[in-house]
């Protein structure tokens, strides 16, 4: 009886140890402890990683563009507080990104920026956004204007001009810093002209004649950019016109006439002499010329012809090359039967008034019939065909 409980109560002690084996996983020999109970006991989530502060231009950075944008992008975490401050205290104004900011204005020439803010990780950790950079100081600037003054009404055939007091180097970085919106789509296209005395200009025209009634915003926006050789632009110049109503001279010299068409109707057939055939230099030229200028007494003087100061009625300019609309009473028997002026279109002076009242700056005055073709001077835009036009870009269009 003794040996037989001293059996059983082997057996019940084993089977105790056996559960306990099952429960706890296998005893690691080596250190005396168990592995599943150490995993379960001493896990720790791993430490979140630190955000990661990127700045564009980089800290320490000099003769920064002001034109390009100020940025700053988080990696591993997120911004909870960000300001460039200018050297007057003043912040930048800017807007959010999907991983950080960006400034949305232009900065100033020759300024020290510094950066304010904070970013977090994941864990709440602040790093601080901090850094200064300074911006370009100029050793030459280039202005320019827009030749539409703000709220004017032009033309149908109405170029925008960009001149500008210095020649362009880099024309490209110039053109990408102009811009044209319109109230209706309106396709057209920069060109760079020869350089003038003054300096580069750039015309904008459209590929057909405006629309009546387009309004028009244009805008050079010129501060902060590089315009190479060691010039700058700025500053900022803007306009904002109307396009009128469509009024087109159509001036076929051989006809002895001069019709004006208002919104697709002719309202106005009259009597007219244009420059002499014979004589190539008092030729009126061929070509799309454009309303420029009006005065209602203009002084001409041609020394070559012998003339000086002569005082012409209801004079509308269409180039700087000597051509006008005007009247002359001299001519008068001429007017309706043949040419003899020096390259002017010469009207009654009834008739002169008459359309001088109605012409406005950018009114198309369509040239035909002369061997004589517009010199390339002045705003003979509307003279080239669209693909000469286009090819005038100084970007891909």
């Amino acid at each position: 009886m003794a040996l037989g409980r001293a059996v059983l109560g082997l057996m019940v002690t084993f089977a105790v140890a056996l559960a306990a084996i099952t429960v706890w996983g296998t005893v690691d020999r080596a250190s005396g402890s168990t592995p599943g109970a150490s995993a379960q006991a001493g896990s720790e989530a791993p430490a979140a990683p630190e955000a990661r502060v990127t700045l564009s231009p980089a800290n320490g950075a000099t003769d920064v563009a002001p034109a390009s944008p100020a940025v700053v992008t988080v990696a591993e975490g997120r911004l909870t507080d960000v300001a460039l401050m200018g050297a007057d205290g003043k912040a930048v104004p800017g807007r959010p990104t999907p991983d950080g900011w960006t400034s949305t204005g232009t900065l100033a020439y020759g300024t020290t920026y510094t950066w304010k803010g904070l970013a977090v990780d994941a864990a709440g950790t602040p790093t601080p956004v901090s850094g200064s950079f300074s911006t370009v100081t100029p050793q030459r600037r280039i202005a320019a204007n827009i030749n539409i003054a703000d709220d004017a009404t032009v033309g149908v055939g109405a170029p925008i001009i960009v001149q500008f007091n210095g020649e362009v180097a880099d024309k490209a970085a110039a053109q990408r810093a102009l811009q044209v919106r319109t109230s209706v789509p309106t396709e057209g296209s920069w060109a760079w002209l020869p350089d003038a005395e003054q300096g580069s200009r750039a015309h904008w025209r459209p590929k057909e004649y405006w629309k009546p009634g387009t309004v028009v915003d244009v805008a050079a926006n010129l501060t902060g950019v590089d315009l190479g050789g060691g010039a700058w632009g700025g500053p900022v110049v803007t306009s904002h016109f109307t396009i009128g109503r469509s009024q087109i001279v159509k001036a076929d010299v051989n006809s002895f006439q001069m019709v004006v068409v208002r919104d697709g109707q002719t309202v106005m057939t009259v009597p007219a002499s244009y420059g002499l055939g014979s004589d190539p230099n008092r030729n009126t030229t061929n070509g799309v010329h454009v309303v420029m200028s009006k005065e209602a007494t203009k002084l001409m003087t041609n020394p070559e012809y012998g003339y000086f100061n002569v005082p012409e009625k209801w004079a509308v300019r269409i180039s700087n090359n000597g051509e006008f609309i005007h009247a002359n009473p001299l001519s008068t028997s001429a007017q309706g039967n043949e040419n003899v002026t020096h390259g002017c279109v010469n009207l009654s002076t009834k008739d002169a008034e008459a359309y001088f009242d109605t012409a406005m700056f950018g009114d198309p005055v369509e040239v035909t019939g002369s061997p004589v073709p517009m010199p390339r001077t002045d705003i003979y835009d509307w003279s080239l065909t669209w693909q000469e036009w286009q090819s005038m870009s100084a970007l891909p269009v």
